[in-house]
Parts: C-alpha cells; structure tokens; sequence
C-alpha cells in the first residue's frame, strides 16, 4: 500500500475553484485523484480547471448552491456519475458576513450557517452512500481557527466553524464503522479573497496577524496541499474526529 496515493481515487471539492480549496485540489490532483470542484462561479471554475488540467489531472466541474438542498445532493451524484464513484469529500465553501453582534439580521445569520454548516451537512449526508459502497471514504471538513479564537465581528462565522468541529467529531463516531473518517483543518490568517477584504475592513489586522504568527507571514492556499493529502490517503486511516490548526503557530504563541 503506497500510504500517499491516491490514483483511482475521486475528491470533491466545494469552493473548490480558488482559495484554499484550489489549493487543496493541487494537492490532490497532484497524489493522483480525480478532482470534481463545486461552486457557482462558472468562470472562476473554468479558470481552476484550467490549472488543474495544465499538471495533468482529470478534473470536472460541477454548479453547487450550498444553500439549496437539492443543489448538494444533485451535485454529489453528478459527480459519481461522473467518474463512477466518490472517495473523498471536502467541505470548503465557505462565506461571512462581518459586523457586530446587535448590528447583524436574522438574514446574515442563516446566510452564514446556511453556508458553512448546513451546506457541508448535506453534502457529507449525500456523499455518505457513495463512499459505503466504495469501502470506505475521508471528509475533510474546512473549519477556521475562529471556532478556537474570538472575534467580536464574526459571531455567525464562529457559530457555524464551531458547529462543523462538532459535526465532524459526531460524523467520525457515527461512521467509523463504514471505514469512513471524517476531520476538520482549521485554518489561521491566508491570504484569500475572502481575508483580502477583512484587511480592508478591519484595521490594523494585517500587522496584528504578521506580529503574532511566528512564520511572520500569512498563510497561501498553497500550504494546504499536504495537510489534504494527508488526510485524504490511506496514510491517516487510523486518525478521524480530530481538528488540526494549519496557521503557522499562530494560535500557540501568545
């Protein structure tokens, strides 16, 4: 057994057309498997497809609304149409909306654990069959280290990475028994499209993040293509319901 190959192995990747869940995809794409990525942006996809087919990898793309039940479930079994069955599943789109507590509506709110939590629960709900019947199957779930640390402007956005934690912990119980793990990568500071606008909205970050991670940089989609390896091979068979921080030692230096 080659504990980091992932030939014949099909993962899909929601947000998977840039950030870090293109950079998961790489990685992926790189150890072998064939990649199904999930989103509403076509362009964008057709963009991230394009990268992924220039290092040689089967890869597709399919339309996902995360708020749309029908959406998730209807994107899985294109997906294992596709390619014939489906081994991994990450669990990456992911939005927020940035303000505090008494200013956010009841719309914000479920926009964001809609997203977040909800969408994930019902594309691992989707992907569960297709992986008992592959003999197994890995979860990846992408949490945030806000689900560790607060934020006084990201109550929902902690909510729901808190939520998928716990999700994942009772997802790994639940389904240890069809050889299926499921874990959660907590993300610190990258430098995404989506903490490209935090750093205009919220001031003084980018130096508060740079003063207190050790590696003094911020993270790049990048740095995530060995942890989802890792996590998607036969190499972390024995490792599920855990959540590892991938943040430069952001969160152990005080």
């Amino acid at each position: 057994m080659k504990i980091f190959d992932l030939q014949k192995r099909v993962a899909f990747i929601t947000g998977g057309n840039g950030g870090i869940g293109l950079g998961m995809a790489k990685g992926l794409a790189a150890a072998g498997a064939a990649i199904v990525i999930a989103g509403r942006n076509q362009a964008k996809a057709q963009a991230a497809l394009a990268e992924l087919h220039a290092l040689g990898a089967q890869a597709a793309f399919v339309e996902l609304d995360a708020l749309q039940e029908a959406s998730c479930r209807q994107a899985i079994e294109r997906a294992a149409e596709r390619f014939g069955r489906l081994d991994i599943l990450v669990n990456n789109a992911g939005t927020t909306v940035r303000a505090q507590p008494q200013d956010l509506t009841a719309q914000d709110w479920h926009l964001v654990m809609n997203t977040n939590l909800t969408g994930a629960f019902l594309c691992s709900q989707a992907a569960y069959p297709h992986m008992v019947r592959a003999g197994g199957g890995k979860i990846i779930n992408i949490g945030s280290m806000m689900s560790v640390f607060a934020s006084s402007y990201a109550a929902p956005y902690a909510a729901s990475k808190g939520g998928i934690v716990q999700m994942a912990r009772a997802m790994a119980v639940a389904w240890a028994k069809d050889n299926i793990q499921v874990n959660t990568i907590l993300p610190g500071w990258i430098d995404t499209d989506l903490t490209r606008k935090a750093r205009e909205e919220v001031e003084g970050l980018h130096e508060k993040v740079l003063a207190r991670t050790p590696a003094r940089r911020w993270g790049s989609p990048d740095d995530f293509a060995g942890i989802a390896v890792f996590l998607a091979a036969p190499a972390s068979n024995f490792i599920t319901g855990v959540a590892i921080a991938v943040d430069g030692g952001y969160s152990v230096q005080a």
